[in-house]
């Protein structure tokens, strides 16, 4: 079973943990409980939340994480658990002495794949892709020439049309990104935090404001399943996040993705991407487990 994203979103909720479920209440009267291990994450998006700490340990111990937005639907912080893996001490000195070499080539395959996913996108919703392949092969180690931003710059326009722009602080289209990719973002950051590695320590994001780079590294290859969902979305005639939008973009995580071994959802996908990268890391493998060119099976 895929695991549920909880997103709370009406002003004065109170989350506690009764046994092994989540309850949400307001006041004294109880809405809803969720058992906790069927959760992937939780996110706090509205006024005057509180929790309980025996549910902030909880979510802890199964490594999901807790996520804080503030304006405009963008994640402000993830609690992440301080002991999420059995190999957790080692893992995370292997990638703290990971050569620059090896990160450069990291981010080469995770930058090629991105490019495919976009490519793959577009050529879903009928819009020519020419061109991807071509950028895709180019991609060096480390990426020098930014060839990610050459295909951002012609992607967009042909997945949106020429007056869009990409703006993290816009409403609309963009308000629909921000939330999509918010849950993307807590499906790797679980990931990543089950493997036993450091989120902070990135393999090209490295603002040291940010204690999610390796989160942002690894998110990018599953940055076109959002698009796919928010194009759709708007084909419909969406313009709001409103609460029916948010439950199309949760679906993220449970799409199908085509790889090696088969069709897997995308929340496996990130797991067998983390676990890849602790194995690069320690010298066990050269190879990240990314999806292939494909698309998402389901639409």
């Amino acid at each position: 079973m895929i695991a549920r994203i909880v997103e709370i979103a009406e002003d004065g909720r109170h989350l506690s943990k009764d046994r092994g479920f989540l309850v949400v209440s307001e006041g004294k009267t109880e809405l809803g409980r969720v058992p906790l291990d069927d959760l992937a994450a939780v996110i706090g998006n509205a006024h005057g939340l509180t929790y309980s700490n025996n549910l902030i340990a909880a979510l802890a111990e199964r490594c999901v994480p807790f996520v804080i937005c503030g304006p405009h639907h963008r994640p402000v912080a993830f609690m992440w658990a301080a002991d999420s893996h059995h190999e957790q001490s080692g893992r995370i000195s292997d990638q703290a002495d990971a050569t620059k070499p090896l990160k450069k080539r990291m981010w080469q395959q995770i930058v090629r794949s991105k490019i495919e996913q976009q490519a793959a996108t577009l050529d879903a919703v009928g819009r020519r892709a020419g061109g991807f392949s071509l950028l895709a092969h180019k991609v060096r180690a480390g990426d020098p020439e930014n060839v990610e931003a050459q295909a951002a710059r012609r992607y967009w326009p042909l997945l949106f049309g020429s007056d869009f722009r990409r703006d993290r602080d816009a409403g609309g289209t963009n308000a629909l990104l921000n939330y999509g990719y918010a849950i993307a973002r807590a499906g790797v950051a679980r990931a990543i935090m089950a493997a036993g590695l450091h989120p902070s320590l990135g393999l090209a994001h490295a603002n040291r404001g940010n204690a999610f780079c390796l989160v942002d590294d690894c998110l990018e290859p599953f940055r076109p399943i959002v698009d796919l969902l928010v194009f759709d979305l708007v084909e419909e005639g969406v313009v709001e996040l409103d609460s029916a939008a948010k439950q199309a973009l949760a679906r993220v995580l449970i799409k199908d993705m085509l790889t090696v071994n088969g069709a897997s959802p995308a929340a496996l996908c990130m797991e067998r991407l983390a676990l890849s990268l602790a194995r690069c890391f320690s010298g066990e493998a050269t190879k990240l487990d990314l999806p292939i060119r494909p698309l998402p099976l389901e639409r």
